[in-house]
């Protein structure tokens, strides 16, 4: 492929990414993207804290540079930093949304990267939120492309098709046409990075940081004149196929036509998105008194096996990561939902311990990714089990009652009510990061918020 020709794949990108008209986005995807928006925010303002988002602020603001854009907890740095530390604080908690088509992470890569842009370029709130929309449509729609094999192989899609999400928003920030998207394209092709290893550690939410950061850089450097590969991504040494990418294309052509964005999913529990249907499942089931449970078997789709079967958890971030640990957190009556009870105490608590030695993981090919079942037994081997599906419909009123609770929970009532108001006004970039960016004396230390 000659370096100046798009392949299938970034001309059906970069067709949406520079000519989706902002009123024909669906006011259903603007409802649920408000939705996201607004946990974005309260995910990111509670993990504000947490040593990772420490570290990476630090970071940031000790090298300094031009005040852009807003650090949450910090001052102004330049766009690509504050894109760089935002994604990071805003997934350290691994509480933000999810979406099952690609198995990624949208806001964190992409909502940092479409406000860092937004807040330098001084440009409106609705702008702002139409350059997100599209690009969580663009990361979804390119982790499709790319498959699950890409993702099997190691490569965490958060990261990898987060910062092709990120690379559009900034462009639509920019105004760009279809020949810079592709260049941007292009571009982040060669920069995209993020691998599944980090899981469990520091480097997962950095994944998120990198997948913004790389998205702002690449637009800035398009909207400069430099010239890349606009191929880089579908060409025969492009981005898909030198990461496992299977190259659907043809899931690129109902872009803008068909939406996934109303797919995503929010997290109720503040644990891996892999365990959320099994406790849904468990939540269901009569008898769950902890005296009475001799045995809880867990099956789920054969992939999450490797993301998030801890059988043993020893830390407060390993119980996110382990079913042994949620369902007897859930068993005992400890809330999956509240952030503090996935704590070394808990972890260490001899009757954690106990039940999670009692549940059995097993895989099961014939469901979903988004399905489990559970199945309690007594020491008679009696005992019933449920099933839950992460994709059963919910009406916009009740998801939105959910993510309400759940960011009144994070950051409080007030604030999770001045953020949805400041959402759905359209309130600017900067009004937005106000709200909620700049906790000042309640970012402490000892990692409380």
């Amino acid at each position: 492929m000659a370096v100046d020709q798009a392949g299938v794949a970034t001309r059906a990108l970069a067709l949406f990414a520079a000519g989706q008209p902002a009123r024909d986005v669906p006011e259903a995807v603007r409802a649920v993207f408000h939705l996201s928006l607004q946990d974005w925010c309260a995910v990111a303002r509670a993990g504000a804290s947490e040593p990772v988002s420490r570290q990476l602020r630090a970071l940031v603001v000790e090298e300094g540079g031009a005040p852009q854009a807003d650090v949450i907890g910090g001052p102004r740095v330049p766009a690509r930093a504050a894109a760089l530390a935002n994604g990071a604080i805003s997934h350290a908690l691994d509480y933000d949304d999810t979406h099952f088509d690609h198995i990624g992470h949208p806001s964190v890569a992409v909502i940092p990267a479409a406000l860092a842009m937004a807040q330098r370029l001084g440009v409106s709130g609705r702008a702002f939120q139409d350059a997100a929309i599209i690009g969580m449509e663009a990361s979804i729609a390119i982790g499709v492309w790319l498959g699950r094999n890409h993702y099997q192989s190691g490569f965490h899609q958060t990261a990898t098709a987060g910062a092709f999400g990120a690379a559009v928003a900034a462009g639509r920030v920019m105004n760009f046409d279809r020949a810079q998207m592709e260049r941007t394209i292009g571009l982040v092709a060669t920069r995209a990075s993020g691998i599944k290893a980090q899981f469990g550690t520091m480097g997962k939410p950095f994944n998120a940081g990198i997948a913004a950061s790389n998205g702002v850089e690449a637009a800035l450097l398009a909207a400069s004149g430099f010239k890349p590969n606009p191929g880089a991504l579908d060409g025969p040494q492009g981005f898909g196929a030198t990461h496992a990418g299977e190259a659907r294309d043809a899931e690129l052509a109902s872009l803008g036509t068909i939406w996934r964005l109303p797919r995503v999913q929010h997290k109720f529990h503040a644990c891996c998105h892999g365990l959320h249907a099994a406790l849904e499942a468990f939540a269901k089931l009569p008898g769950r008194e902890p005296d009475k449970i001799a045995r809880i078997e867990v099956r789920v789709h054969p992939r999450w096996l490797t993301v998030c079967n801890t059988p043993a958890p020893a830390t407060g971030l390993e119980l996110k990561f382990s079913y042994a640990g949620v369902l007897a957190m859930a068993a005992l009556g400890i809330s999956t939902a509240r952030l503090e009870n996935y704590s070394l105490d808990v972890a260490q608590d001899p009757h954690v311990i106990g039940i999670g030695r009692r549940v059995h993981v097993h895989a099961d090919e014939s469901l979903t990714e988004t399905q489990a079942r559970v199945a309690l037994h007594d020491a008679a081997g009696a005992g019933d089990e449920a099933f839950a599906d992460l994709m059963t419909p919910m009406t916009l009123a009740q998801r939105t009652r959910r993510v309400q609770d759940k960011c009144a929970d994070l950051v409080g009532r007030d604030l999770a009510i001045t953020l949805r108001r400041k959402i759905i006004s359209s309130a600017s970039p900067t009004e937005l990061t106000e709200a909620f960016m700049n906790p000042g004396e309640d970012i402490r230390q000892d990692g409380a918020v």
